[in-house]
């Protein structure tokens, strides 16, 4: 292992941020120095001059995305000249404009009075203008460009751009990427964005690339801009803190690198698949061969593409990657995936789940453990010395067999024989999470754990929760606890409980009263069964649903409220029923399935029978009410009173405009490329009701009582 191996190889995960600090930042003197002569070049490339026609400079390269590494980095200068009125006019008067570039620098050299010393370098017969500029401990060089300016006086990109774009690369035949230089101020905006740690961790994977570089002579070079693409990649999707872990984020680059046969990597912040012709582009490029990289200003420039590098980078971080482990243990990083959903294509999308969705079984048993042991403890120790009895129950996706391997959530509910109704007082309810916070923290202390247990610093009287983390992996559960009546006694497996058990909660209820599903934590064990029993194979398209559903909140939790998980979980579940009921089906048909029906949400009623029906006369006035709101309608199973669907409540245009944008994903295409088709599922639901075994309607019993209440329109 040569020396500069044993420099960074060596270096403790606890000292990483120590390293950047000392040897890879830059000095601020020296910046400052250099911002000053680079900021004087500029308003001297911008003066007003016969030969030249300047409408503006950007700053771009490492120095542009302040990415710069101390000691020698790079730079670009990006000069837009109004009398471009179009991409390939920037080909054809490149030397051109670039001898008045060298003419006007000359002219000033000597009369600048730089902070930075200044040498200018004109190559290749003027193809190449560059300025270098030095300090005792810095020096940046520039590539000094004539461009194009795609963007006008707008901040922004529009369509217009990119359509021209495409037209103006196919007109010239240039290599895709040629104009990327025209998006600089995009992409100096990009970087902007992001935290200044982010950029250490950057500084950090670049000074590492650099020196992995020299050993790849006879490689073809991958531009740094790649990697730090990467790396931004792998902090947005795995973290999106401002302060983080830095061997987390090093370990997660790393591990995206060793799975460079799957990377495809993309940003929709300048540019989207709404236009037609922005799409095309957009899905030649990630249908390429891997790994995809595409620059996030510019749709047709891969930065990764035609390097052969990328194996021997696969050895480097192996190698880091074994000197950053902590005892015998690889170290947690995030999770990230090497390539997101939307470009998956139909067939793989089994593969998919397996791989990038479902939890590791190791931890899943760890959990199941851990939860043994607290559940025993609080119904052991919890009001010892009074009448009070607890009993602990699970529910949520962990419970249900539905968890991701990221972001899981699940509920404890305490059933308390001191709660003898719907609405028992709530400081009977504070009493109980009082108490169980207590019992949580001496279990915490008195028993040993296989994964990290971690209490909420949030105090009762209203909130308790704790988390259960893996120690080796990046993988966690975040339980609620939850104090509630116990409606439904001691029901016993695969029975169905009394109506009476219903038309209690009914007469209490009263939309301006209490929240719809207020109460439904007393019935969590029949909504845990009724998932429960359902087949693998639907669990993990309920799984793929939950991870799209997860990145639409992700980017439209700004614009309203989506309706809850749990809603889109039932119309899943409403989906298979209808559309296939098979153990074994098609993983893209039943996802494309789920989303017709998303965006068909203004006439959906989806109910089942299989915990209440029709029989009783007051469930059957309500159910009746119930099914006539607004759509959407979708019933709990387990509770009546708990319209998810919620009508007008959330904001299901929101979710459906995105459904339908996704309808164009490659994970609705088979290996032909031709469309696959969603099952036939009507969106209300008047055939045979119910499932799971529960006591069943006819169909004709059913459509005629729907009918005799003017239900069918």
């Amino acid at each position: 292992m040569g020396s500069w191996e044993s420099h960074l190889y060596e270096q403790p995960s606890e000292k990483l941020e120590e390293f950047i600090q000392n040897h890879l930042r830059p000095f601020e003197d020296c910046q400052k120095d250099i911002d000053q002569s680079v900021d004087t070049i500029c308003e001297v490339l911008q003066e007003p001059c016969p030969s030249l026609t300047v409408t503006g400079v950007a700053k771009g390269g490492s120095y542009g995305r302040r990415t710069v590494l101390r000691g020698n980095s790079d730079g670009t200068l990006v000069v837009f000249f109004g009398d471009l009125e179009q991409f390939q006019d920037q080909e054809k008067r490149q030397y051109e404009l670039l001898g008045k570039i060298w003419a006007q620098m000359k002219h000033c050299e000597s009369t600048l009075k730089l902070a930075a010393k200044m040498e200018l370098q004109n190559t290749n017969r003027s193809s190449r203008v560059m300025v270098q500029l030095s300090t005792k401990q810095q020096s940046i060089t520039f590539n000094v460009l004539p461009a194009f300016n795609a963007l006008g006086l707008s901040e922004k990109s529009s369509l217009w751009s990119y359509r021209e774009l495409k037209r103006s690369l196919d007109m010239v035949r240039a290599r895709p990427g040629e104009f990327s230089v025209c998006f600089t101020e995009l992409q100096e905006k990009f970087f902007s964005n992001y935290p200044s740690k982010l950029k250490d961790l950057i500084l950090l994977v670049k000074h590492w690339f650099q020196k992995c570089q020299e050993k790849l002579i006879n490689s073809s070079l991958l531009p740094p801009y790649a990697l730090e693409l990467l790396t931004i990649y792998a902090w947005e999707q795995g973290c999106g803190a401002e302060d983080f872990d830095m061997a987390e984020g090093v370990r997660t680059v790393l591990r995206l690198i060793e799975k460079q046969e799957q990377l495809c990597v993309y940003w929709t912040v300048n540019y989207n698949f709404g236009d037609e012709t922005v799409r095309n582009i957009l899905l030649s490029q990630l249908q390429a061969p891997r790994p995809v990289i595409l620059d996030p200003t510019d749709p047709t420039n891969n930065v990764s593409t035609g390097n052969t590098c990328w194996l021997q980078l696969k050895h480097e971080a192996q190698n880091w990657l074994r000197s950053l482990r902590q005892n015998e243990s690889p170290g947690p990083s995030w999770n990230v995936l090497p390539a997101p959903l939307y470009i998956t294509p139909g067939h793989l999308l089994d593969k998919f789940v397996k791989d990038f969705l479902q939890p590791n079984q190791t931890f899943q048993d760890q959990i199941k453990k851990a939860l043994k042991i607290i559940c025993s403890f609080l119904e052991k120790n919890c009001f010892r010395h009074s009448t009070t009895k607890i009993q602990v129950i699970q529910g949520g996706s962990t419970a249900k067999g539905t968890a991701l391997k990221t972001g899981s959530d699940a509920n404890l509910v305490v059933f308390a024989n001191s709660l003898q109704s719907y609405t028992s007082p709530k400081n009977e309810r504070c009493n109980i999470i009082k108490e169980i916070h207590e019992q949580l923290e001496a279990c915490q202390q008195e028993k040993d754990f296989e994964v990290k247990f971690e209490i909420s610093k949030w105090k009762p009287p209203w909130v308790l929760s704790f988390t259960l983390k893996s120690k080796v992996l990046n993988e966690s559960v975040d339980f609620d606890v939850l104090p509630a009546f116990n409606a439904l006694g001691e029901l016993k497996s695969g029975c169905t409980p009394s109506p009476r058990t219903y038309t209690e909660l009914i007469h209490l209820y009263k939309p301006d009263v209490f929240l719809e599903g207020e109460f439904s934590a007393c019935f969590t064990k029949l909504q845990r069964n009724f998932v429960r029993s359902l087949p693998p194979k639907l669990k993990d398209l309920i799984r793929l649903l939950k991870h799209w559903y997860k990145g639409c909140e992700n980017k439209l939790k700004q614009k309203g409220s989506l309706p809850p998980k749990y809603a889109l979980e039932l119309l899943t579940i409403y989906a298979w029923e209808k559309g296939s009921g098979a153990q074994d089906f098609d993983m893209a048909e039943g996802f494309r399935t789920v989303l017709e029906l998303v965006i068909q949400y203004q006439h959906l009623c989806v109910f089942w029978t299989v915990n209440y029906n029709f029989d009783d006369e007051i469930l059957r006035n309500f159910l009746l009410t119930q099914i006539q709101r607004t759509r959407p309608v979708i019933l709990d199973p387990a509770d009546p009173t708990g319209d998810v669907g919620g009508g007008d409540r959330w904001c299901w245009h929101l979710l459906a405009k995105e459904a339908t944008e996704w309808l164009s994903s490659l994970c609705f295409k088979d290996k032909s490329g031709c469309p696959i088709q969603p099952w036939n599922v009507p969106k209300k639901r008047v055939q045979t009701p119910g499932s799971c075994g529960a006591g069943m309607y006819s169909m004709v019993n059913e459509m005629h009582l729907l009918r005799s209440h003017r239900f069918l329109d």
